[in-house]
C-alpha cells in the first residue's frame, strides 16, 4: 500500500518538487476555506473594518489560491521543465509582492500568522527556486 502511495509522489531528485506539492495540497484547502467562509480570510485582512472583506473578496482570492495551486502542483511533477518552473516562481513573486503592499503599502493587513504564514513560504519557495535554478532547470 505504501508502494502505492509514494508512486504518486513526484518522482525527481531533491526535495524542491515535494515541497511543491505540500505547498499546492495546502493552497487547495485554503482555497476550499475561501469558498466556504469569511472567518480565515478576515483574519489576514485585520486592519479594515470587518463589513470591508466581502464574499466577493473571498472567492476570487479563492480563485486566485486555487489558480497557484495548480501551477505549483504542475511544478511538482514537471520540475524540470523551464516554463512550468518559471511559472511557479512568478506565482510566489505575485503572492509575496500582495501580501507585502497589504501589509507596507496599503495597510489592510497587520502581522499576524495569517500573513506570517504565505509571506513565509513564499520567502522561501522563492529563495530555493532561484538558488537551484541550475539543478532543476539545465538550461
Amino acid at each position: 500500500m505504501l508502494d502505492l502511495l509514494l508512486s504518486y509522489l513526484p518522482q525527481s531528485p531533491g526535495w524542491l518538487a515535494h515541497w511543491q506539492l505540500i505547498v499546492a495540497t495546502a493552497a487547495v484547502f485554503n482555497s476550499v476555506q475561501n469558498f466556504v467562509t469569511l472567518k480565515l480570510t478576515r483574519r489576514i485582512y485585520n486592519n479594515v473594518p470587518m463589513h470591508t472583506v466581502t464574499s466577493l473578496q473571498a472567492r476570487t482570492f479563492a480563485v486566485w489560491t486555487l489558480t497557484s495551486a495548480v501551477i505549483r502542483a504542475y511544478a511538482a511533477y514537471n520540475i524540470n521543465n523551464k516554463i512550468i518552473y518559471d511559472m511557479a516562481f512568478l506565482s510566489y513573486l505575485i503572492a509575496f509582492g500582495h501580501f507585502s503592499s497589504e501589509l507596507f503599502i496599503f495597510r489592510t493587513a497587520r502581522i499576524n500568522p495569517g500573513v506570517l504564514s504565505p509571506v513565509i513560504v513564499s520567502t522561501t519557495s522563492l529563495i530555493w527556486m532561484f538558488t537551484q535554478y541550475e539543478f532543476y532547470v539545465r538550461t
